[in-house]
């Protein structure tokens, strides 16, 4: 158990108790020093001082009365958390690793509010309403308690990096201390352009921004990329995060066209490049006419999540010969992907499938000399080069967004000293 001591907090009709999302720049090898601005979050009703908070972890086989038992909460006041939360959040379902945060007055003993982060986006806040703690009221009755999910309310600065790649890009980001994570989101961004186990070459350079979050001064994870260029080979390529409305949000390159485009560039993550879980992703046979190998043959450790590089639906998922494991994609009326030496499946056939989502495993099934995945794309039944083939670009954003749009990208271009 830890306490810690805060000054003032905030609490929104006894729900919300942080206020703000204090966001500010940074630089990361960079020299320059843009403006300080910030964004806040609801403007809570009222105000009073909360001095103790406790955290208790989540320990393996705990469920959440044992957490609040160990705590020392009543068992009155446990349910009725419980109850008022049930609406927004099931605390059945309680992670191992993560944490209760519980504020309490030590004179009177009585407890003010719960936090349990959801995850890294979304947390969990139940409180007491300011009526329950007038006197002679039970502060364990279900209707003196609210509950909410609201956004983690990070601090966010605005952070710059760039980097020439050697070897590799996983490698320029720990040459630089580089967050990965920070990298992965890059690749992610940059993933209907970039194969990134194939196309980087010696000499390469990127450079983005993104958001650096923090808690009670704490860095915690990098967050949203907000812009970047990846020069590569001598071809340029941009991104930009950018939100049109609350409906549409995502990348877009410097004319104002949706990154996102028809297919993927890999059928295999970048993390998977870059966080251990391989040996380093490579491809060991490249689409090749002459020789008739015409597929990309990828090497990655047995169990590597294989994605469907788009949407579509799932018209093979059986064994097929010296293919092995093998998963067939049917795109549309042109188009269509084999996954092949998979070890096992994630879809069956007649599944509907969504860019992105797992659909099986690296393996090594089939005509097979080790682990690897078997990657074919087939355009009106003709099997083609899947890096070769020029999709049309992304749909543009609407023309009552295009100055803003311009605005936003040139303030990331100046960050990064782009031309």
């Amino acid at each position: 158990m830890k306490k810690y001591i805060f000054l003032v907090m905030s609490i929104m009709a006894g729900v919300g108790y942080w206020q703000r999302e204090r966001i500010f720049f940074t630089q990361h090898k960079s020299q320059i020093s843009p403006d300080i601005y910030v964004q806040d979050n609801a403007v809570p009703e009222r105000q009073e001082e909360i001095k103790n908070i406790e955290e208790w972890p989540v320990m393996s086989g705990d469920v959440f009365g044992q957490i609040m038992a160990r705590a020392g909460v009543a068992t009155s006041t446990a349910n009725a958390i419980y109850t008022a939360a049930q609406p927004v959040y099931d605390l059945a379902k309680i992670n191992v690793g993560r944490s209760f945060f519980l504020n309490r007055d030590y004179e009177t003993g009585d407890d003010y509010f719960l936090l349990y982060r959801l995850d890294t986006e979304d947390e969990l806040v139940v409180c007491r309403s300011a009526s329950s703690t007038s006197e002679g009221m039970d502060n364990s009755q279900e209707r003196n308690w609210q509950a909410r999910i609201r956004p983690i309310p990070y601090e966010v600065k605005i952070q710059t990096a760039h980097a020439t790649v050697e070897s590799s890009m996983y490698q320029a980001a720990l040459d630089n201390d580089i967050d990965i994570r920070a990298i992965i989101a890059l690749a992610d961004a940059f993933g209907w352009e970039i194969d990134f186990a194939l196309d980087p070459r010696a000499g390469d350079t990127f450079a983005f921004a993104y958001e650096a979050r923090y808690l009670e001064g704490k860095f915690i994870m990098p967050g949203q990329v907000l812009g970047g260029v990846y020069n590569n080979a001598g071809e340029r390529f941009e991104v930009y995060y950018f939100t049109e409305d609350e409906q549409n949000r995502g990348f877009y390159d410097e004319n104002g066209h949706s990154a996102q485009r028809m297919f993927l560039k890999a059928p295999v993550a970048f993390k998977y490049i870059s966080s251990g879980f391989t040996a380093g992703l490579r491809y060991i046979q490249a689409f090749n006419i002459s020789t008739g190998h015409r597929a990309i043959d990828y090497a990655a450790t047995l169990g590597t999540p294989v994605r469907a590089v788009g949407d579509g639906t799932v018209v093979l998922a059986a064994w097929e010969g010296s293919y092995g494991r093998k998963i067939s994609i049917r795109h549309n009326g042109t188009y269509s992907t084999n996954y092949a030496h998979l070890s096992g499946f994630a879809v069956k056939r007649g599944d509907k499938v969504k860019q992105g989502q797992v659909i099986g495993y690296v393996g090594s099934t089939g005509l097979s000399t080790g682990p690897h995945l078997h990657y074919e794309m087939v355009k009106n039944g003709v099997k083609i080069n899947p890096l070769k083939e020029v999709l049309p670009p992304g749909e543009p954003i609407k023309a009552e967004n295009k100055d803003r749009f311009v605005a936003e990208i040139n303030r990331w271009q100046e960050l990064l000293n782009l031309e």
